[in-house]
């Protein structure tokens, strides 16, 4: 006789008989099946092996589950999958690698399949899951409360931005921001052009404005003709922005307070880095090359919004 799975009605059956207080030999003989079946049954879809309860609905769920976890990675080899774990560790999202597969393999596979397949290398033990970029970051509004940061003479607003900045068609636009790390006053400072999302980034000793100043300055004279304007936030590491308007010939501007979104761009690039240097990591230790070398790897990743292009071909196109 051919195995076949048990059916809903056999595992309901099986459950029902069990609870009446037969044996299994009994129980096998009555469904007309061998008794190792009932066993592997029990071993496979009871919740704590075989003393647990055995619930037929969570049994059909679970085995149902797994055949559905065969058919799914079917039309993919392993080697296809071999490539699509070497892109994750190098923290590619599933959509970026989803979007350049056919390029590479001449095959198709949806950035939904990449998640479940994430999802189940995590079921099964496996750490794919933590290449993904994490977000945790918490805020809560603030009502009517009045709020003392960077209250500046003479700053400008980022309504006074140009319109043309916020439709992301030109280029040599940026938004700055730090970002800080544990245990140390170390901490970075990140700049990123808003039409392509590419990224500069600098090591900073502390968040003084002094610190502040000499790297941002270092970074755009590296290529002061990309650089135009400047988004900020109200920290108060940025309230000598005049000496870098100076220095660099480029304009600042000020989002309202706590309205992170006026400066997406650069909470998203945040959110890439965080991937390299989680939070609780300290960056005492953290070089500028290591900064290089995090940016040059954002910086060659492809982004969907850009048809798959990364943001060095977009901005040196």
């Amino acid at each position: 006789m051919s195995y076949t799975h048990l059916t809903s009605e056999e595992r309901y059956n099986f459950s029902t008989m069990r609870k009446q207080g037969h044996s299994i030999a009994y129980i096998a003989k009555a469904l007309d099946r061998h008794r190792s079946t009932l066993y592997r049954e029990l071993e496979r879809n009871s919740c704590n092996r075989i003393d647990c309860a055995y619930r037929p609905s969570k049994a059909q769920y679970r085995a149902l589950a797994r055949r559905s976890k065969l058919r799914r990675y079917s039309q993919f080899s392993k080697s296809d999958y071999l490539l699509v774990r070497s892109l994750l560790r190098q923290k590619w999202s599933p959509e970026q690698i989803a979007g350049v597969l056919p390029s590479i393999v001449s095959k198709t596979m949806s950035h939904e399949t990449i998640y479940k397949y994430i999802w189940a290398d995590k079921a099964d033990g496996g750490n794919l899951w933590q290449h993904l970029r994490q977000s945790t970051k918490q805020r809560r509004k603030r009502y009517k409360a009045y709020d003392s940061r960077g209250r500046l003479a003479n700053k400008r607003h980022i309504s006074e931005r140009p319109k043309s900045v916020e439709t992301r068609k030109y280029k040599g636009h940026w938004e700055i921001d730090t970002v800080m790390g544990t245990g140390s006053n170390d901490c970075i400072v990140t700049l990123v052009e808003r039409k392509s999302g590419y990224v500069l980034m600098g090591k900073l000793p502390n968040r003084s404005t002094a610190s502040l100043n000499a790297k941002t300055i270092s970074l755009i004279k590296k290529a002061p003709a990309a650089f135009k304007t400047i988004t900020a936030d109200n920290g108060t590491e940025f309230h000598q922005y005049t000496a870098i308007e100076k220095a660099t010939n480029t304009k600042f501007f000020f989002t309202n307070p706590y309205h992170s979104w006026e400066r997406g761009s650069n909470e998203n690039c945040n959110g890439l880095i965080r991937q390299y240097l989680p939070k609780g990591t300290s960056m005492a230790s953290l070089s500028q090359q290591q900064c290089n070398r995090i940016a040059e790897k954002l910086n060659s990743r492809p982004r969907k919004r850009h048809n798959f292009k990364t943001p060095e071909e977009v901005l040196y196109d």
